[in-house]
């Protein structure tokens, strides 16, 4: 198994190295960084214009550009970025808040799959089974943006009718703080239900089709059967031996929709005004700021990359027919 770990993580290192090498390119050529700049009135001197161009090293060529971006990487120097901020001293600290609510999105999303998926695999083509289908459909076609605006306004209402602040609907947390680590621990559980609750409605919804479609399957199979006609309890055939084999390619496409949850998070963070990543995204993206897109992308792309390689590992605890060579 360690084998197995070291050469895996061996193989994804030019997948990253071209992956990022890819993505310097088309982000360098999606716009200028110096284009307000050049843009104000009065205009401003050549000589200003020029010091930027070399502070942003424009003025090498691509690909020194990218091998100074991606040595300097492992000195902890990000880049040089538009706005003159320290893009480590920045990242760092709103990839912990965004991956505090992936995380528990995740959780939340999982375990709605899961017992959603499983009810309506064992009542199939029933009146609850069809339920959960309409629901989990409803809630597919159902934008994140839109959902969390609904969301939002309705806490705003509850929040106006009882007079009081039961749910928060602006930050990660409170400013400034409360004093104490309880308070401060309960402050950023209440600022963190409502996005918790956007991104795992809008995420379960195709996990469960994935656990319905699955256990459907595997119920059929015919180490499933032996295990009834052996006389195992119903409540055991259906957890430890066809759910643990259903849960496969749920394990597949958990780890495969990360990226898209932390674009759904960039939506949802931006909606309830988190000082996340996605703010920081959306505000590299609008000053053309291209090492702190690369900055978010690299990050991106290597939690991506990790948690599939966490994926195949778990196909062995899932199934011990599997033998990873």
């Amino acid at each position: 198994m360690l084998a197995y770990v070291l050469r895996r993580l061996l193989h994804t290192i030019p997948i990253i190295l071209v992956g990022s090498f890819i993505t310097f390119v088309m982000v360098s050529a999606s716009g200028d960084p110096l284009g307000d700049l050049k843009a104000k009135q009065p205009p401003v001197s050549p000589a200003i214009l020029e010091a930027e161009r070399h502070r942003l090293r424009l003025d090498l060529p691509l690909l020194e550009q990218y091998w100074r971006w991606l040595s300097g990487i492992f000195r902890g120097d990000w880049g040089p970025s538009v706005n003159r901020i320290d893009i480590g001293h920045e990242i760092w600290p709103r990839l912990l808040v965004s991956v505090r609510l992936v995380v528990l999105a995740v959780l939340l999303a999982l375990l709605l799959a899961l017992v959603i998926g499983v009810i309506s695999a064992v009542k199939q083509y029933s009146f609850v089974d069809y339920l959960f289908t309409f629901v989990g459909f409803l809630l597919l076609s159902m934008p994140a943006f839109w959902l969390a605006i609904l969301l939002k306004q309705q806490a705003i209402d509850v929040n106006e009718a009882a007079g009081t602040t039961l749910f928060y609907t602006v930050g990660d947390a409170s400013i400034p703080p409360p004093v104490g680590f309880w308070p401060n621990v309960s402050d950023i559980a209440g600022h963190i239900v409502l996005p918790t609750i956007v991104l795992a409605l809008t995420t379960f919804a195709p996990w469960s089709r994935f656990v319905r479609s699955s256990m459907v399957e595997v119920q059929q199979s015919d180490y499933v059967r032996l295990a009834r006609a052996k006389g195992l309890p119903r409540r055991k055939v259906l957890i430890r031996h066809a759910l643990r084999t259903a849960l496969i390619p749920l394990t597949t496409v958990v780890a495969l929709d990360l990226a898209v949850l932390f674009s759904g998070a960039v939506i949802t963070e931006t909606v309830f005004q988190w000082r996340g990543m996605g703010s920081f995204l959306l505000s590299a993206v609008r000053d053309k700021d291209i090492y702190a897109v690369m900055a978010w992308l690299l990050l991106v792309s290597v939690i991506v990359v990790l948690f599939n390689l966490i994926a195949d590992l778990l196909y062995a605890v899932l199934d011990r027919r599997i033998r990873l060579g």
